[in-house]
């Protein structure tokens, strides 16, 4: 059995079925935790620690996409998934931007008909 997500094979027994889809365990819980980007209680939660003087600890990969929006004035995430070469995924890219853009250490902005990721 294959997985109607990523295609990868699944064993019997380990398929999970969501949304009349049969996919391995990693595609399900993709599809079952969507990042949710726009969450002020996790801004609110993330930012008055940084205030209250718990320090902030990033990943390594977190720290690479603050470096090279800094490096270039933002991306678009394509772009940017590029350019950490092939590290992440486009899923594991928005959770990572969600966890930095509660933090306040990016943003999403407009530039003509394209959204770029950019430093806060």
């Amino acid at each position: 059995m294959h997985c109607d997500q990523c295609q990868s094979v699944i064993e019997p027994g380990e398929e999970r079925s969501h949304n009349d889809r049969v996919l391995c365990e990693d595609c399900y819980l993709e599809d079952v935790s969507r990042v949710k980007v726009c969450d002020p209680w996790a801004v609110y939660c993330a930012t008055s620690a940084e205030r209250r003087g718990v320090p902030v600890t990033l990943t390594p990969i977190q720290t690479e996409i603050l470096q090279i929006l800094k490096e270039t004035g933002g991306l678009e995430p394509p772009e940017l998934l590029q350019e950490l070469g092939g590290k992440l995924t486009m899923p594991q890219l928005e959770r990572e931007f969600a966890a930095l853009r509660h933090q306040e250490k990016v943003r999403g902005e407009k530039r003509g008909d394209k959204v770029m990721v950019r430093l806060w």
